[in-house]
């Protein structure tokens, strides 16, 4: 048996990326959509079914125990504090799945080139991650979430924590331009 060594926060990508499939998938799968190796997706899903946030299979995601570990315990395990001023891509209360509830001058962006938004550098929780939720809308709006509970405000955590509740619990409907 393989020792638990703790999380790492791609691990926290790995369990969103699986939610957002809702259905079949394979380790390459997970690979090639979230732009890290096979063995360091064979690795996140050992220490995630250790931690007890993957079935024994490592096909299901226990999604209460997730979210019970992202409302109590992410903003401990995988603290940020906002950065530089700089170009990129919005998350956060800033992001477009919560823009709509906060008003705040203050902007929270992860550092791209391909950012449009002028904001305070929230560091990815890895570094390819703004190319894995550019490729997938759900990814985004997810990963979005768990930053606004990583840098918020108690408001903006439980709305974001509600948010992914209701993302975890329903096909998602939310539109793309």
């Amino acid at each position: 048996m393989k020792a638990h060594n703790g999380m790492r926060p791609h691990d926290i990508v790995v369990l969103l990326k699986i939610i957002s499939i809702r259905g079949e998938w394979l380790n390459k799968d997970l690979s090639s959509a979230l732009h890290i190796s096979s063995s360091e997706i064979s690795e996140s899903l050992n220490r995630s079914r250790i931690s007890g946030l993957i079935s024994p299979d490592k096909k299901k995601v226990m999604k209460s125990a997730f979210i019970k570990f992202i409302q109590f315990g992410l903003r401990y395990v995988f603290p940020v504090e906002p950065g530089s001023m700089e170009r990129g891509i919005p998350t956060g209360h800033s992001a477009p799945i919560l823009k709509d509830y906060f008003l705040s001058a203050e902007k929270y962006v992860w550092p791209s080139r391909l950012g449009k938004e002028k904001g305070f550098v929230i560091q990815p929780l890895y570094p390819n991650q703004v190319l894995a939720a550019g490729d997938n809308g759900q990814l985004y709006d997810m990963l979005a979430l768990i930053d606004a509970i990583r840098a918020g405000k108690t408001r903006e955590c439980e709305k974001a924590i509600e948010l992914l509740e209701q993302i975890f619990d329903k096909p998602y409907a939310r539109e793309y331009n």
